[in-house]
């Protein structure tokens, strides 16, 4: 699509186009517990199930496994190690050889899989799997980010460092200066359908894998290298996930390799499925953050110089810890412009699950660094943060250039942020917000309007592509295939309203199947919000290829100009004549006109080079501001979340109704990363918190009370995006620093606003019931 392609309003002569509000393509099968999922299809006849066996140690030696009562079991067909891994033992997404399928030698993490049973029921195989007797030699451990840099812990990859200007020299010469740091806790993904793998052996060294995995062609070359054989060998299917958030880009990698080993090795199909305490202790989690800061500003609280570290807790191994923290560094200036700045990330080594992609992508971690910054120098001159973050919003030449040395071009967050302020009544509700809090003794409210800009797009630049395929049957029913996974983000209903008003027909009309490696191959992860910025884009571009054979058949047929031909609602004009789309694609067929046709598409203008820290990463920016009202019981340290207004910028909509409940489930999720879902490893280096009764997400009593949100529908994406519209998957999801920060400011006032509380994250009752006694504390001191 060029940048003269028109932008479509929706079509009210046909159902279902794009840019119409639609409900998910599956929504009524989810209500209905209609929608099938792995564990829900109809097995094979012989159909095994697969079982692990954890480390029990942090970090250990293993002396011995003796796995002969295991063999033994009843209902036991297989035991497997890492020895008898048929070709790499390894499930490493980056390369670096640093992941086992199973482990062999030494145990890196408590409950690190070390081999695994399949037995002809799934409980058969867990009982089994109690009876191995492991010798260790137990190691020193460490599952703590700052506890590893004390103690020479390595470096899972290579940092990364951003710069522009001179940090040091703009601190020198800064009016004022501060120092700080904050530790951003982890997240689990908490999907509600767990990690789950179905290998189904063919003939000679073939295998089909049902994988719920965001990555199906990455699982097919991880399966591939496992077994020994060509990626041609292996096929992976995914209809749908129950959630992902990125939980399910590279850790579905392991269990679709085990499968894969033990159906080939056994000849029959092999299911494995973890329960959700394993699932949790197994499979990694978003990286919790320490992050150290050097600030030098003046007194109008403009920032001139940051210097600043973001060492994150990796785990045992590098999975996509590297993208991931140097993710932070891109968005660790969100939409302030720094003059001179200098970032650094630290992807430390540490005994525990290695963490993985989680929505945002460390992205949200560099924000809430950003913000925490605004706030620090808004109590230190005693002004309202919205103040500060007005002053330092990028602007025109000379303050437009990122850490990265990119250039902001579509920079709108200062009409986001009007409008939100305006809308949200924000100024009258922070007085009325002081008043309150000067007469009340024990409720503390805040208030807190927070913006965020987020780069869309890849940093691994070769990710930027998608393919699609379009077959068009002679009945005039269209079916689409197409590289992106759905995992209940609406994705697929997006595509086929995309591929309706392309042929302009209902969207009853199309066929969405499932996504399979045997279909459109060399597909990128559903991830970093570009799952319909490529695929829809690939799928129009394959309509467009039919669409050009048929306008080219229907000039002859009828001897008309090209010209003549027009698609429009769920008909095809050619001169005067009017034919049903049907009608005419049987005519086509019967003229031998191809109807089939494989799509793609890569993402232009984009380049990044890692090793001078320059280029430009992200094709465009998606904007967003939310003000957070909240009541904190000081107490107590309990809060609750009054009310909350959004706007959010998804450029022009293509769904208007799965875009606000996408920016609603950010919200929600993004509240509970900073407020209550903590990760807990006890002194042995075990998680705790690896169940719903130990692990705390937010319920529906801890949504907002009142809830605005509202898309910007004056916005239009500058880029010629699929229809000018915006990714809108991550970009939200740091919408609720904006809870944090107003707990900050309730946590503020009992000191009368004269000190940034710096709390940590998540907010814990636990965390804020502290910050108040500190401030106390520091109150009656002075």
């Amino acid at each position: 699509m060029d940048a003269k392609t028109p932008i479509l309003q929706p079509d009210a002569a046909i159902r279902g186009g794009a840019h119409e509000a639609r409900r998910h393509d599956s929504a009524h099968k989810h209500v209905r517990g209609d929608a099938p999922y792995i564990d829900d299809m109809i097995e094979p006849a012989g159909t095994l199930h697969g079982w692990l066996g954890l480390s029990a140690h942090a970090h250990a030696k293993i002396v011995s496994m003796d796995l002969d009562a295991v063999r033994a079991a009843p209902g036991v067909r297989l035991v497997l190690t890492g020895e008898d891994v048929p070709g790499v033992n390894d499930i490493s997404p980056t390369g670096r050889h640093d992941e086992p399928v199973l482990a062999t030698g030494e145990a890196l993490y408590h409950g690190q899989p070390l081999f695994a049973v399949i037995g002809e029921t799934r409980e058969a195989a867990r009982r089994a799997a109690q009876l191995a007797k492991i010798s260790y030699e137990v190691l020193p451990h460490v599952s703590d980010v700052v506890a590893a840099m004390e103690a020479g812990y390595p470096m899972v990859t290579e940092p990364l460092t951003l710069r522009r200007g001179d940090a040091a020299a703009g601190l020198a010469k800064a009016q004022h200066r501060l120092k700080g740091e904050m530790r951003v806790g982890g997240q689990d993904h908490f999907y509600l359908e767990s990690h789950i793998a179905m290998a189904i052996p063919g003939e000679d060294d073939e295998v089909t894998v049902w994988s719920s995995t965001q990555h199906p062609s990455e699982v097919q070359h991880m399966v591939s290298h496992a077994l020994g054989v060509a990626s041609n060998a292996v096929t992976v299917n995914v209809r749908r996930m129950g959630g992902g958030f990125g939980g399910k880009e590279t850790q579905g990698n392991q269990f679709a390799a085990i499968a894969a080993i033990a159906a080939k090795k056994l000849n029959r199909a092999v299911k494995i499925r973890p329960d959700r305490d394993d699932d949790m202790i197994i499979t990694g989690k978003r990286h919790d953050f320490h992050i150290a800061y050097d600030v030098g500003y003046d007194d109008d609280g403009r920032i001139h110089a940051v210097d600043a570290t973001f060492a994150a807790r990796c785990g045992f191994s590098s999975d996509l810890s590297g993208p991931v923290t140097d993710r932070a560094l891109f968005h660790a200036d969100n939409c302030y412009f720094y003059e001179d700045v200098r970032l650094v990330s630290k992807p430390m080594m540490t005994n525990t699950v290695s963490n993985t992609a989680f929505r945002g992508f460390g992205g949200p971690q560099g924000v809430v660094g950003a913000e925490r910054i605004i706030e620090e120098i808004a109590y230190k001159l005693g002004r309202d943060p919205l103040e500060i973050r007005k002053a330092n919003f990028y602007a025109g030449p000379g303050r437009d250039v990122t850490p990265y040395h990119q250039r902001v071009e579509d920079n709108i967050i200062a009409r986001v942020v009007e409008d939100l302020e305006a809308s949200s009544d924000y100024q009258v509700r922070r007085e009325e917000i002081l008043e309150f809090n000067e007469m009340s003794p024990v409720i503390r409210r805040g208030i807190s309007l927070t913006p965020v800009k987020f780069g869309i797009s890849f940093t691994a630049t070769w990710y930027n592509q998608a393919g699609a395929l379009v077959h068009v049957y002679q009945d005039g029913s269209i079916h689409l295939n197409h590289g992106g996974t759905e995992m209940g983000q609406g994705l697929n209903t997006k595509v086929a309203q995309v591929l309706a008003a392309e042929f302009q027909v209902d969207f009853d009309s199309i066929r969405i199947t499932a996504t399979t490696t045997g279909k459109v191959p060399n597909t990128s992860a559903t991830a970093a919000s570009s799952g319909t910025d490529l695929n829809a884009m690939a799928a129009a571009d394959a309509a467009r290829q039919i669409k050009e054979r048929l306008v080219a058949f229907a000039a002859e047929q009828y001897r008309v100009s090209p010209d003549a031909v027009r698609f429009e609602a769920n008909h095809v004009h050619i001169g005067d004549l009017s034919l049903p789309f049907a009608g005419f694609i049987k005519q086509a067929y019967m003229g031998r006109v191809q109807l089939s046709a494989a799509g793609f598409y890569k993402t232009p203008k984009i380049h990044w080079d890692r090793a001078s820290g320059t280029g430009r990463p992200f094709y465009y920016y998606a904007y967003g501001a939310a003000v957070s009202e909240v009541s904190v019981d000081t107490l107590t340290g309990e809060y609750q979340v009054d009310r909350v207004d959004v706007l959010h910028d998804v450029g022009r909509s293509l769904n208007p109704a799965i875009d606000i409940g996408q920016v609603e489930g950010a919200f929600v999720q993004g509240m509970g990363w900073l407020t209550t879902e903590e990760l807990w490893w006890d002194d042995k280096g075990r998680l705790r918190t690896h169940a719903p009764s130990t692990y705390k997400i937010p319920l529906a009593s801890d949504r907002p009370r009142i809830f605005n949100v509202k898309l910007a529908d004056w916005a239009e994406n500058r880029e010629p995006t699929i229809r000018r519209s915006k990714a809108v998957g991550e970009p939200p999801f740091m919408l609720p620093i904006s809870v944090l920060e107003a707990i900050s400011m309730a946590v503020a006032s009992i000191d009368d606003y004269r000190q940034c509380p710096r709390l940590d994250a998540p907010a814990t009752p636990e965390r804020v019931l502290m910050a108040v006694e500190r401030l106390k504390d520091s109150a009656g001191a002075a």
